[in-house]
């Protein structure tokens, strides 16, 4: 039995507990990825369902699944690439110095507060040496079932591997940043990450302008 096989029937029979059985039925194999469609219809059930998740090698590197938070019913969503390790340590999204940067971006500009917002991640789990496409492919199934039930007007990808890896866009990242793209049954607007703000100070006028669009489309009927 592959280890491909193995990470499949223990992700089945983690559902399967995590929804009450004591049994496991017939397994459907899907080359490695989730069927959403057997996903929770619950974000909450989905959260258990992650909680207990060892579908890939972040599963063990992290202290934490960091499982998206804020308003559940959330009109906007950011999406960061993965978890740090304070955030892993603390199991919270944009701790520190890129919390206090996000919630002035936020604050600023949109009639919101950083609670009214939901944030997630590509991954849940923080890696050792940077994520790659093989976790995104473990995960990625979690990420499109939370942006269902949250069902947002707008997704916020905050940064080139978030958005790239979202969309599998391969346009360059300054072509499409601040722009409405479309994607499956969701609205994606592209914006630089916060680190990378922290980091590029000089970037922040673009950021701003990118915020008040933000708050166009969601003001808009």
């Amino acid at each position: 039995m592959t280890k491909a096989v193995k990470r499949e029937i223990l992700h089945h029979l983690n559902f399967l507990k995590s929804i009450g059985c004591d049994y496991h039925e017939q397994i459907e194999f899907y080359n490695n990825e989730l069927n959403s469609n057997n996903l929770p219809n619950s974000l909450d059930e989905l959260k258990t369902l992650v909680n207990n998740c060892y579908l890939c090698e972040l599963s063990k590197s992290r202290k934490n699944v960091l499982f998206g938070e804020g308003n559940k019913n959330a009109s906007l969503m950011f999406i960061s690439d993965e978890p740090t390790a304070t955030e892993d340590e603390l199991k919270s999204h944009f701790v520190g110095k890129n919390g206090e940067q996000l919630a002035k971006m936020i604050e600023n500009v949109l009639p919101l507060k950083k609670e009214d917002i939901y944030i997630t991640s590509l991954v849940k789990c923080k890696s050792k040496d940077g994520m790659n496409a093989s976790h995104f492919s473990s995960c990625s199934s979690y990420l499109y079932k939370e942006i269902e039930l949250v069902n947002p007007k707008l997704v916020v990808a905050l940064g080139e591997k978030v958005y790239s890896y979202l969309s599998a866009d391969k346009t360059p990242f300054n072509q499409v940043r601040g722009k409405i793209i479309n994607f499956k049954s969701f609205v994606v607007l592209p914006t630089f990450s916060v680190s990378y703000l922290l980091r590029n100070p000089s970037l922040k006028r673009e950021a701003f302008h990118d915020m008040l669009k933000i708050k166009s489309i969601l003001e808009s009927n």
